[in-house]
């Protein structure tokens, strides 16, 4: 998800997973824990962590479906749950029930049946905005999908690809939720019409593009609406110095969509009482509550506190679209496939 910085572990693409002292996690790139977090682990089970970051979600779920009968590690993690079917009908993951899966919140519960996933975190994906550009415009900030069609936000918003980004594809749900299978492609044709980019994922959209983030100032980013999350506000307050009194990004409630990430032991590792082990982990107390300030996604486990300044810059949204999986499942790769035709061509 997003607003991380680095990865932790040894990340030098070492084939770790043929070792029973490694345990190795693929990921996605927004993959973030504190050292002290990942030390405990390895202390405590033996277990050296290497990680392998590979793309956006959508790119590293592709790609470990593609290498699942030889998988580059021995645990995934984030695949959500707009991909969730795809990486379950390919495979990906062998049942494993997680030590303590019994703590966590009974919404963000899915496989119940076979328990080939654990859920790690949850987050909103919601279009952000720069503060500071629609201040000095006169303008006020688009506050849902409906706002987003209006003449006065033309050309200021940066989305991701549905096809290769989960926040991007995410996003494309939130509309298909909003406005139904007879309305969301009349929507994406007015959105198309005013002037919506879109770009590959979302460290470009968010660190390039949006000029309301850091990196997107310094990248001279033109952009002051990007499809990010309803938890990105605190990663400009949190790593500014000094510390702005209230974030420089706000959030459009009225366009998130709420997401649930999970992590499985895969088909194929070599090492599956290491990545049992590290499922265990994922789902502990001490993680979970090391999480927001890291990948700034709120926890799953009941009971796990949240830092103070994540629920003051980074509040879940309070009504966000969902959708059943079952319908993810049937229709999401229809609704790729006509969102391609009609936004990219």
């Amino acid at each position: 998800m997003a607003g991380t910085l680095a990865a932790c572990g040894s990340s030098d693409g070492g084939q770790g997973s043929g070792d029973s002292k490694t345990v190795t996690l693929v990921s996605h790139n927004s993959w973030a824990a504190s050292k002290g977090v990942i030390a405990a682990f390895e202390k405590q089970s033996g277990y050296k962590v290497n990680v392998l970051e590979d793309g956006d979600a959508g790119q590293a779920v592709n790609k470990a479906i593609l290498t699942k009968d030889n998988p580059q590690g021995d645990v995934f993690f984030g695949v959500d749950n707009t991909l969730l079917s795809r990486a379950l009908d390919n495979g990906l993951f062998q049942p494993y029930e997680a030590k303590g899966s019994d703590r966590i919140a009974p919404a963000y519960r899915a496989d119940q049946d076979k328990h080939r996933v654990t859920p790690v975190d949850t987050g909103d994906i919601c279009v952000n905005y720069d503060k500071k550009y629609f201040a000095d415009h006169k303008l006020d900030p688009p506050r849902s999908f409906d706002d987003l069609v209006k003449p006065e936000y033309k050309n200021l918003l940066v989305t991701e690809n549905a096809s290769t980004s989960s926040p991007g594809l995410g996003f494309l749900l939130g509309t298909a939720a909003k406005y139904g299978d007879g309305g969301w492609e009349g929507y994406w044709k007015k959105l198309k019409a005013n002037g919506v980019k879109v770009v590959d994922g979302w460290e470009q959209a968010y660190n390039e593009e949006f000029s309301g983030s850091a990196g997107g100032k310094k990248a001279k980013g033109d952009r002051p609406l990007v499809v990010s999350y309803a938890s990105s506000p605190p990663v400009e307050v949190v790593y500014t110095d000094p510390k702005p009194s209230t974030a420089p990004t706000g959030v459009a409630q009225g366009t998130c969509f709420r997401q649930v990430e999970y992590a499985g032991l895969l088909s194929n590792a070599k090492n599956t009482k290491g990545g049992k082990a590290f499922l265990d982990f994922l789902i502990s107390k001490r993680f979970q509550e090391d999480m927001p300030l890291n990948m700034y996604v709120y926890p799953v486990r009941e009971g796990a506190q949240v830092p103070p300044e994540f629920v003051k810059y980074g509040p879940q949204a309070k009504d966000p679209e969902t959708m059943d999986p079952a319908k993810i499942a049937d229709r999401r790769d229809q609704w790729v496939k006509s969102w391609t035709s009609l936004v990219l061509k």
